[in-house]
């Protein structure tokens, strides 16, 4: 490398200093010998390498091959570490032997005060075989993307990279993120949230540098066009993953290009992108993306044309949401089941389309031979015809999830029941249409393979329409009624003695009217089997309750007993129990526990790992006292 002079006189040199990688050799200085009046230079400043034009600096850095060099180089200035960001992995000159990466990776400031910033400080862990990284908020600058891409480039660059919102003052560009793309042409994984100022010419340098991207997730990106997806579609054929969410600029020219070029796309979103239609979704879906697997479509301007598309060409589809689709009608969903395309199918979530009616729901039913869950949410027009008949035709129903389908009563909801022979799982929500009647159920057929019943905030089912499902229910292990106000210790009792295999997990929480005597009947009926209880909001449940868990409850690993009439008596019942296991209590809202409680949670603290005691009467001095004992334990006080 030549020497770098300041020249004042006829052969007078000053070295500028050593610079930490770069290695400048500079004679020692010469004795002035010129008498003759000449101009003295202003001396105050150092020789610099900064008087080189971009053109030399950029040749000069790429020579630093090393890991720990590029690095300190790096933090000299912005100016230096937006150059050797600009360096692509394959134009840096590699020596034999080089060192590794030191743990300073990154430059923070400008030009005139930079500061190296701790690995650290970022998140960056080994995630199946590659680095990883997630930039947030005020740190998402170009200049942060521009030392990760410098300080990982050395051990091959980034393999995921998250980044979710944007400095306010100094938001990441189109200049970071090709900055990651010079650096980091392994990069797989690939994730923008509500980044508006990365436009086009940023997808352009990861598509022309990462030709191995696997995931492509856009969300907020109003600056992101067809073109930037167009030039990933023909880039990177290995993309299998695409979501694309609130970018009003993509539209049907970048999902044809998709679904021409990226043949091993498996799973596919796209949410609220207004550009988005028919056009778009039906090309990608009968083009070249045979193997997709997961299908996501929110709030699209779409037709019956591309439910029809998805009903005929989805053979691979395993799991298939469609939420939001104002523009589809009956005929699209019964279509798309008679296309008996969807023989794959496994899961399907309906969510807020008034297009799903019986009629289609009973057609779907018979198309999907293999669907195994199914989640109905928010679609008014389904009622107790389409669901009994779905049920029936639907012969490999595991799950069932309905939420606010106000036109479902007892009567769809029991024979539906009655007629999966498979089904492990059935959940409602919010469900209007029910209404606490009592009804003929001697004709119905118990369902034997049924584990997991949920009823949350149906404030019709009262305790007639439980002990209507207990008689179909006899091999529950979770059982969930929380928010049913109407139930009352007689309607739950019949159900407990009915759960012949024995109940694991069980939540009442807010059922007002249950009393002391369910939670005895309880543990007396399913105490070797319990592991959580939560009675969250069971006012009427005292003491009596946690002295029949204390005794009857081995297993209990979880128990919440928050707003409960509970006192100093009941804990200490609790304490000298046989909850071996209790690892989390709650006990939040029980003013009548005091500072008397705090031997016996001492003694179940020993393998407590999370205790809850707000707005009780535990003053803080001793809850300092259990923090000190309990160290293993969070405590919330």
């Amino acid at each position: 490398m030549p020497t770098l002079v300041n020249h004042s006189g006829d052969d007078e040199f000053y070295s500028g200093g050593p610079f930490c990688s770069a290695e400048v050799y500079c004679p020692p200085r010469k004795r002035v010998r010129i008498s003759s009046p000449f101009v003295v230079e202003d001396r105050s400043k150092d020789p610099s390498l900064e008087i080189l034009p971009d053109e030399c600096l950029f040749e000069i850095l790429r020579r630093l091959s090393g890991g720990r060099e590029r690095s300190a180089a790096a933090c000299v200035s912005k100016h230096w570490l937006m150059l050797l960001s600009s360096v692509r992995n394959s134009e840096i000159c590699r020596s034999k032997s080089h060192n590794n990466l030191s743990s300073v990776e990154e430059v923070k400031g400008n030009s005139k005060d930079t500061t190296m910033i701790s690995k650290d400080e970022d998140l960056e862990v080994e995630c199946d075989g590659y680095l990883t990284r997630c930039v947030e908020g005020k740190k998402a600058t170009d200049v942060r993307l521009a030392a990760i891409a410098v300080g990982t480039s050395s051990r091959g660059g980034l393999g995921k990279l998250s980044v979710c919102g944007s400095n306010a003052v100094r938001g990441i560009t189109n200049v970071g993120l090709s900055a990651i793309a010079h650096g980091c042409p392994s990069l797989r994984v690939l994730s923008l949230w509500n980044v508006p100022s990365i436009g086009d010419e940023g997808l352009f340098a990861i598509a022309r540098e990462c030709n191995s991207l696997e995931k492509l997730d856009l969300s907020q990106c109003p600056s992101i066009s067809n073109k930037g997806l167009v030039a990933i579609a023909e880039n990177c054929p290995s993309l299998t993953s695409l979501t694309i969410e609130s970018c009003a600029n993509i539209g049907n020219e970048g999902l044809q290009a998709i679904g021409r070029c990226c043949t091993k796309l498996q799973s596919l979103t796209i949410k609220d992108c207004p550009l988005v239609g028919d056009q778009g979704v039906a090309s990608l879906l009968s083009s070249g993306a045979t193997m997709l697997t997961k299908v996501k479509l929110h709030g699209l301007n779409i037709t019956d044309f591309s439910l029809a598309v998805i009903g005929h060409y989805g053979k691979m589809i395993a799991n298939l949401n469609l939420s939001s689709l104002r523009n589809v009608s009956q005929k699209g969903f019964w279509v798309m089941g008679n296309a008996q395309g969807l023989q794959s199918l496994v899961s399907l979530t309906i969510t807020l389309c008034r297009g799903a009616t019986d009629v289609g729901l009973e057609a779907v039913g018979k198309g999907c031979p293999n669907l195994k869950h199914m989640c109905i949410r928010k679609c008014c027009f389904i009622s107790d015809g389409g669901l009994v008949a779905f049920a029936k035709a639907a012969g490999s129903l595991e799950s069932v999830h309905l939420e606010e389908c106000n036109r479902i009563t007892q009567t769809g909801i029991l024979n539906a029941v009655s007629n999966c022979r498979k089904l492990k799982s059935l959940s409602l929500v919010k469900c209007m249409g029910i209404k606490d009647l009592a009804l003929q159920t001697s004709l119905l057929s118990p369902c034997e393979s049924l584990r997991s019943l949920s009823i949350r905030s149906c404030p019709g089912f009262g305790s007639t329409s439980l002990a209507m499902v207990g008689k179909l229910c006899p091999k529950l292990h979770q059982l969930d009624l929380s928010g049913l106000c109407g139930i009352t210790d007689a309607g739950l009792l019949p159900l407990l003695e009915s759960c012949e295999a024995g109940l694991v997990k069980v939540n009442l929480s807010d059922c007002l009217n249950l009393t002391d005597r369910v939670v005895l009947s309880l543990a007396r009926l399913h105490g070797e089997t319990l592991e959580l209880l939560n009675l969250d909001g069971c006012r009427k449940v005292t003491d009596a309750s946690l002295v029949a868990i204390a005794d009857n409850c081995p297993l209990l690993n979880d128990l919440d007993v928050s707003t409960c009439a509970i006192t100093d008596s009941g804990v200490a019942a609790l304490s000298c129990g046989v909850q071996a296991n209790l690892q989390v209590l709650s006990l939040s809202g029980c003013s009548m526990v005091s500072n008397k409680s705090v031997p016996s949670l001492k003694k179940l603290g020993e393998n407590l790992l999370g205790l809850n005691l707000q707005h009780c009467s535990v003053s803080c001095s001793a809850v300092e006292l259990l923090v000190e004992d309990l160290w293993r334990c969070d405590i919330l006080s």
